[in-house]
This record gives C-alpha cells, sequence and structure tokens, in this order.
C-alpha cells in the first residue's frame, strides 16, 4: 500500500513504526513540519527501501520557523521529496497569513525548476494555494486532505496535480463528494497520522475500490510520479 502523507516523526515510537511499514512493504512518505525535524530523521531513513522522508515548513508553524528558512534551501537537494508545505487560511492560521505566504515565496523560489514530489496542506486557501503553484510552475503536487470548495477542483487537476485520499475522507459526505469528483488516475492514498484518528489504510483502499479505483490502479499513479524525478535521488 501506499501513504503520500503520514508523520511518523511525531509517533511514539517512530523506528518500529517505519520498520513495519518496511517489512510489510508499505511505500510511506514521512512528512516533517520543519527543516531541523528533517535533518534529525535523514540519516536514520535513508537505510530503509520503501520509506521516504520529506522536507517540511509547516504553513501553521511559518512564525516560529520563519528562521528556519536558509535551512530548508541547505536540505533541499538531499530529497527527492517536499512536505509539508502550504497555506492554511482557517481560524487557527489566519493570524500568520502574511508570513505563510512569505516564506511559502522563498520555499517556491527554491523549489522552481526542482523536480520534487510535493504534498501541500490547504486548508481554506486552496485558490492562493493554487495560483502561486501554477505563478512557479511547480510540478508533482499532490493536495493532501483536500477540504476546498469543489469548483477549484477542475483547475487542480488540469494543471495534472493529485489528491491524497484517507479514511476520514471516505467516512464524511463532504469527503466522498471531492473522492467523487477525482479522476481515477489523479488518487493517491494518505494516512496523515498520528494527527488523524480515522487511518486505516485498508480500509482507504477497500472504499476507494468500490468506485472503482484499485489498488494496483494507487500504485500505478505513484510510480506515474516517480518516472519524473531524478534518479539519483529517488531513494532520498
Amino acid at each position: 500500500m501506499v501513504d503520500t502523507h503520514c508523520h511518523f516523526d511525531m509517533m511514539p515510537a517512530p523506528e518500529a513504526y517505519i520498520a513495519k511499514m518496511e517489512a510489510e512493504g508499505n511505500l510511506v512518505i514521512g512528512v516533517t513540519n520543519c527543516p531541523e525535524h528533517f535533518n534529525i530523521g535523514y540519516n536514520a531513513v535513508c537505510k530503509y527501501r520503501h520509506i521516504r522522508l520529506a522536507l517540511g515548513f509547516h504553513p501553521l508553524l511559518a512564525k516560529e520557523i520563519e528562521d528556519q528558512l536558509n535551512l530548508f534551501q541547505l536540505y533541499v537537494d538531499k530529497t527527492s521529496y517536499i512536505g509539508e508545505i502550504g497555506l492554511d487560511f482557517s481560524r487557527e492560521g489566519i493570524l500568520s497569513k502574511h508570513t505563510q505566504l512569505d516564506c511559502l515565496h522563498s520555499i517556491l523560489t527554491c523549489l522552481k525548476d526542482k523536480n520534487k514530489i510535493i504534498s501541500v496542506h490547504s486548508r481554506n486557501a486552496e485558490r492562493e494555494l493554487l495560483d502561486i503553484l501554477v505563478e512557479y510552475n511547480i510540478k508533482n503536487v499532490i493536495f493532501h486532505w483536500y477540504t476546498g470548495k469543489l469548483s477549484v477542483m477542475p483547475e487542480i487537476i488540469q494543471k495534472g496535480y493529485y489528491f491524497s485520499v484517507n479514511e476520514a475522507m471516505t467516512r464524511s459526505v463532504s469527503g466522498k463528494k471531492i473522492i467523487e469528483h477525482i479522476p481515477l488516475d489523479r488518487i493517491l492514498t494518505e494516512t496523515d497520522a498520528p494527527f488523524n484518528r480515522k487511518c486505516d489504510l485498508l480500509k482507504t483502499y477497500q472504499y476507494l475500490a468500490g468506485i472503482g479505483c484499485s489498488k494496483q490502479k494507487i500504485y500505478s499513479n505513484f510510480t506515474d510520479i516517480l518516472k519524473r524525478l531524478d534518479t539519483s535521488l529517488k531513494r532520498g
């Protein structure tokens, strides 16, 4: 199975978790919330065949970690995986909107013309985030746990971007409606564990199979992105 977005570095026993995922043959991308966390975990994760660590800069932490932008630039060429980055204009994040935007522009300037897989957070800022991604011509983007307007989705799809789906989405009316609007060749899967308590990948796969998106199709979607990456960085 494929988990394109989880926070295994925030779990009580990260090494035990990733060892279990590796033994089961699951493909897992562990996103991070800041460059310092990426650096701490990098060497421990590199030895695994199926586990990857992404370089992140979480928008809700923008004010706290703004001084780590230089570290993002320092580490960006160590991995093919970026996340979690993006924007959050919800009640929780709106007060840091301008800092988030400044940080995102710095990050995308750094990523421009680089071939990465990028997992983005877009809560209440889907339109703004999409416009900025397009401005910088960013490719291989996965909209993690999309909760935005259906009207924005066709433009996300037209740009060739993907959506990662989790169990929680399959159990809510709004989540199911969003999934219905995703073409089968743009569906990926995630857990967002440990923050998402409804994170059973098997149940997500079972739901998707019921709408015609097989386990093989999800794997094929993911490998299609991998084929675009710089060969030297695929293991990063």
